[in-house]
C-alpha cells in the first residue's frame, strides 16, 4: 500500500467518526475543510426550499436549524447520532429556541405520510444513495413538495489552501467528479422536476439538486 492509498484509509476512517466519536471536532473539521465557507455552502440549500413545515435530514450540529428556526420557520432535524443531537440541542437552546429533534435514520423515517412540505440534507453521506431511504423520503413528503440536496462541492479558488482543499477532496472522490451522474435515476419515480445546478461561493461551486414530488 502506497502513502496516498494510507493516507486516504485514514481519512475515510475520520470521516465516520466525525459525526460519532469525533463529533466535538466537527465544526473546527468543517470550518478547515472549507476555508471558513461551510456554513455559506450549507445555506445554498435554504434558497430552494419551499413555504410549509419542513425537516432536515443528517442535521449535524444543528446550523441550519437555528437559521430556519430565527427565520420563523417550522422545521424538524432528525440525526442518528446521540452526539450531534446533543450538540444541535444545546446550541438551539443557546439561540432561545426549542430543539426539536429526532434520533433516526432516512430509511426509517418515523413520521405520518405526507407531514413535510420540504426536505433538505446538505452534504449527506451515502445514505442518500439508497433506494430505501429515497421511498422513506417520498413517504413523508406532500405531493409537489420540493426536495433540496447538496451533495458536493468544487473548490474553485486559487490561494494555496484552495488548492490544498482540492486536492484533498479529489483523493477522497468528494470533488465535482463525485456529484451524481443522474440525479433524476438516482431519486427515482417519485420526483420529477429535477435540477441539478452549481451555485458560486466564495472560493467554491456548490452542486444543489432539488425536486419535486409527483402529484399521487
Amino acid at each position: 500500500m502506497n502513502a496516498v492509498d494510507s493516507l486516504t484509509r485514514l481519512l475515510r476512517w475520520f470521516f465516520r467518526h466525525l459525526y460519532t466519536d469525533l463529533a466535538w471536532t466537527y465544526d473546527l473539521v468543517a470550518w478547515l475543510a472549507s476555508a471558513g465557507h461551510w456554513g455559506e455552502w450549507q445555506r445554498t440549500a435554504l434558497q430552494a426550499l419551499p413555504a410549509g413545515r419542513l425537516l432536515e435530514l443528517g442535521h449535524g450540529p444543528g446550523h441550519l436549524l437555528v437559521e430556519l428556526s430565527r427565520q420563523g420557520r417550522d422545521v424538524l432535524g432528525i440525526d442518528p447520532s446521540p452526539q450531534m443531537s446533543h450538540q444541535a440541542a444545546r446550541r438551539l437552546r443557546h439561540a432561545g429556541h426549542a430543539p426539536r429533534l429526532v434520533r433516526a435514520r432516512a430509511a426509517e423515517l418515523p413520521f405520518a405520510s405526507e407531514a413535510f412540505a420540504g426536505v433538505l440534507s446538505t452534504f449527506p453521506s451515502e445514505y442518500i444513495l439508497e433506494a430505501q431511504a429515497i421511498a422513506s423520503i417520498a413517504r413523508v413528503m406532500r405531493s409537489g413538495g420540493t426536495l433540496v440536496i447538496v451533495p458536493v462541492v468544487q473548490v474553485i479558488g486559487r490561494d494555496p489552501f484552495s488548492r490544498i482543499l482540492s486536492l484533498a477532496y479529489r483523493v477522497l472522490g468528494e470533488g465535482a467528479s463525485g456529484a451524481p451522474k443522474s440525479a433524476g435515476e438516482l431519486l427515482g419515480s417519485a420526483f420529477s422536476a429535477v435540477e441539478t445546478e452549481s451555485v458560486e461561493c466564495a472560493n467554491a461551486l456548490v452542486v444543489r439538486v432539488t425536486a419535486r414530488k409527483r402529484a399521487a
